[in-house]
C-alpha cells in the first residue's frame, strides 16, 4: 500500500486571505522562516498518535516526516521548500551509490562516526539486519520497496524464520552491496525508505520491540511514550552533525500530545500563550480560516503543497467508461475552476493539467483538455458523445467521501457535468472505509474522487500504482480506473530498464501525457496545507515531501530561551 492522499483542509466557500504568506512565510526576523538558534523545546500539537514507531510499519507523509528525528537511511529527502527538499541526498551513506552496468547491483559505503543510541557503532550488518527484519510477515506493512525490489525474495519471511537474505552482502563493516530482481536507476531513492534503517544486528531486537522502544540512529531519542497521549524526544549524545548534512536538529527536546481536538489546536496557535509561543501543529480548519488574516497571524503562516494530486477515476472495465471518447469528453467537461473554488479558491489548491505533481522530477507542464479559465468545454464533450453513440448523454455514480471538501468537489463535478448531458449521481462512503471500499474491485463503482502522493520525486512511484495493468488487484487495489492499456504497459516495463535516470524521469513525464490523453484519470488539483506556527517558531516551512507538514529537522526556536 502505498500512501494516500488522506491529509486535507476540508473547506468550503472560504475567503482567500489577501496577503497571505507565500511558501516564504514572513519577511520580520521572528516570522517562521527565519534562522533558529541551538536549544529549547518544541512542542507539537496533534490530533492523533503516529501509527507506529516501528518504521518498518509506519508508512505516511506524517510518520515519515517524525522518523527522520530518530532514525536515518542511507540516503533521504533533502530539506528545503518545493522540489529542492525532495532531492535525494547522502545520509548514512557517503554517496547515493554506486550501480553496476545495468543497473540491477548497488554498492553503498557507510559514513565514519556513526552511532546508535546507545554508541554502538553502526555498521553494514545493522543496516542489513534492519532491512531483513522488515520482511517478517508480522511487521512487513511499511514501504514495500525492499520486497519489489530486491532479489531472491519469493518466499523469504525475514531474519528471524528465513535466516539472512542471499541478495544482500556485507564484505566489510562499511560497505554494503544490493542485488536487485531487475535493472532500477532510481535504487539511491529506494534505500531512503524507511524499511532501510539499521538496527543493531548484535542487539537483543525483535518484531515488537522496536515500536514500543525505537533504538536512535538520528538526532533525537524516544525518552518517555504514552500511546495515544503524549511522547517525548531528547538528544542522541551520539549523533553527530559532522556526519549529518540532512538534520539542524536545533531545539534540545520535542515534547508530542496527542488526542487534540483540532479547533482546541488552532485556538491554541491562534492565541499564542505561554508554552504555546514554542508549538507548532498540521493544516488549521475551515473554521479558523477567516481568523488568521490579520498581519500578526500571516506573520506566522506557512503554506505549501501536498505534493498529491487529486484526481477523478474512471473505471474503465465498466461502461461506458471503456470507451475513449468518452472518458475524453468528460475530461472537457470538466469545470476545474468550481474544482478549485469548491476547496477553498488558489490559497487551498491550485489547478491541476498533469497526474504528476509539481515537485516530480523531469515532470513538465502540459493541457491537452486546455479551456477558457479551465472551466470546461461542454460542447466540446456533446460532440464526443455524439461520436461515441450517446447523444443523449448517460449517467453514473461517483464514489465520494464524507467531508466537506469532497462533497464540494464531487458537487462540482456534477454540476459542472449536467451541463454535457452527464449525470452524476453521489455515492457517498465513510470516510473510515473510503479507501477499503474502492480499493475492492468488485465493491468500487464507476468512477471515485481520489488522490495519490508519491513515495519520492519519481514517475515510478506515481504512475503504476494508479495505471498499470499488472497492478490491479480484488482488494488494496490502487489502479481503481482499472486500467490495462498495452501501450502503457509496455512504455513502464521500458522505463523500469533505463539505467540512465534522467532519461527515466524524462521517459515518466512523457508517458504522463500519454496517459492523461487516454483520459482513465482526469487531474483536477494539487492540494494545498496552511499551518499556523507560535510566535517563537523559526525556520519552519511545508515540506512537500511529507505531505507538506512541517519540516521537524529543521524547525527550531527564534529565541531558544523562553
Amino acid at each position: 500500500m502505498r500512501k494516500k492522499y488522506l491529509l486535507g483542509i476540508a473547506l468550503v466557500g472560504v475567503l482567500a486571505l489577501s496577503s497571505c504568506s507565500s511558501s516564504t512565510p514572513g519577511t520580520d526576523d521572528d516570522a517562521p522562516g527565519a534562522e533558529g538558534g541551538n536549544g529549547g523545546t518544541i512542542y507539537v500539537l496533534q490530533n492523533s498518535d503516529y501509527s507506529h514507531l516501528d518504521p518498518a510499519q509506519g508508512f505516511d507523509g506524517g510518520v515519515n516526516n517524525f522518523y527522520r528525528l530518530i532514525y536515518r537511511t542511507l540516503t533521504s529527502q533533502s530539506t528545503g521548500e518545493g522540489a529542492e527538499g525532495t532531492e535525494i541526498v547522502p545520509d548514512l551513506a557517503t554517496d547515493l551509490g554506486t550501480p553496476n552496468e545495468d543497473a540491477t547491483v548497488w554498492t553503498f559505503t557507510l559514513k565514519d562516526d556513526i552511532f546508535f543510541e546507545d554508541g554502538t557503532p553502526i555498521t553494514s550488518a545493522d543496516v542489513r539486519f534492519g532491512v531483513e527484519r522488515s520482511f517478517d510477515p508480522d511487521i512487513a506493512v511499511g514501504s514495500p520497496y525492499a520486497r519489489l525490489l530486491l532479489a531472491d525474495t519469493d518466499g523469504y519471511e525475514g531474519i528471524y524464520r528465513s535466516g539472512q537474505l542471499s541478495s544482500i552482502e556485507t564484505p566489510d563493516e562499511k560497505t554494503i552491496v544490493f542485488h536487485l530482481s531487475r535493472p532500477f536507476a532510481d535504487f539511491a531513492s529506494a534505500v531512503a525508505q524507511n524499511v532501510f534503517v539499521p538496527f543493531p544486528a548484535e542487539g537483543d531486537v525483535t518484531t515488537t520491540s522496536i515500536d514500543q522502544q525505537p533504538i536512535s540512529s538520528g538526532p533525537y531519542k524516544v525518552t518517555e511514550y504514552t500511546p495515544g497521549s503524549s511522547l517525548v524526544l531528547e538528544r542522541n549524545e551520539h549523533w553527530s552533525a559532522d556526519t549529518d548534512d540532512i538534520r539542524a536538529a536545533l531545539p534540545d527536546s520535542f515534547e508530542y500530545t496527542f488526542g487534540l481536538d483540532p479547533a482546541t489546536i488552532d485556538e491554541r496557535l491562534i492565541a499564542d500563550q505561554g508554552k504555546d509561543a514554542n508549538a507548532i501543529g498540521g493544516s488549521v480548519q475551515p473554521a479558523a480560516i477567516s481568523r488568521i488574516q490579520t498581519p500578526e497571524i500571516q506573520a506566522r503562516t506557512i503554506d505549501g503543497i501536498q505534493g498529491c494530486t487529486t484526481y477523478l477515476g474512471l473505471n474503465t472495465t465498466k461502461a461506458p467508461f471503456d470507451q475513449e471518447l468518452v472518458r475524453q469528453a468528460v475530461a472537457w467537461a470538466v469545470d476545474k475552476k468550481s474544482a478549485q473554488t469548491g476547496t477553498g479558491g488558489t490559497l487551498l489548491a491550485d489547478i491541476a493539467h498533469t497526474m504528476l505533481p509539481p515537485q516530480m522530477a523531469g515532470r513538465e507542464d502540459f493541457n491537452d483538455f486546455e479551456t477558457a479559465d479551465d472551466a470546461g468545454d461542454p460542447e466540446k464533450a456533446k460532440e464526443l458523445l455524439a461520436e461515441a453513440g450517446l447523444p443523449d448523454g448517460f449517467s453514473f455514480s461517483l464514489d465520494m467521501r464524507t467531508t466537506p471538501k469532497t462533497q464540494a468537489q464531487a458537487e462540482s463535478l456534477q454540476q459542472s457535468l449536467s451541463k454535457a448531458g452527464i449525470t452524476v449521481n453521489l455515492n457517498v462512503i465513510d470516510t473510515a472505509s473510503y479507501w477499503e471500499t474502492i480499493g475492492n474491485t468488485s465493491q468500487q463503482t464507476d468512477a471515485a474522487l481520489a488522490g495519490w502522493c508519491p513515495d519520492w520525486a519519481n514517475g515510478e512511484t506515481f504512475l503504476p500504482p494508479l495505471f498499470e495493468g499488472s497492478q490491479i488487484f480484488p482488494t488494496g487495489n490502487s489502479n481503481i480506473a482499472q486500467f490495462d492499456d498495452p501501450e502503457v504497459n509496455e512504455r513502464m516495463t521500458e522505463i523500469r530498464a533505463m539505467a540512465d535516470i534522467d532519461e527515466a524521469n524524462a521517459a515518466w513525464s512523457a508517458l504522463d501525457q500519454t496517459i492523461v490523453s487516454k483520459a482513465p484519470g482526469i487531474p483536477l488539483l494539487y492540494e494545498k496545507v496552511l499551518s499556523v506556527t507560535g510566535s517563537n517558531i523559526a525556520g519552519a516551512y511545508s515540506h512537500a515531501g511529507f505531505s507538506g507538514g512541517i519540516d521537524f529537522v529543521s524547525v527550531g526556536l527564534v529565541d531558544p530561551s523562553k
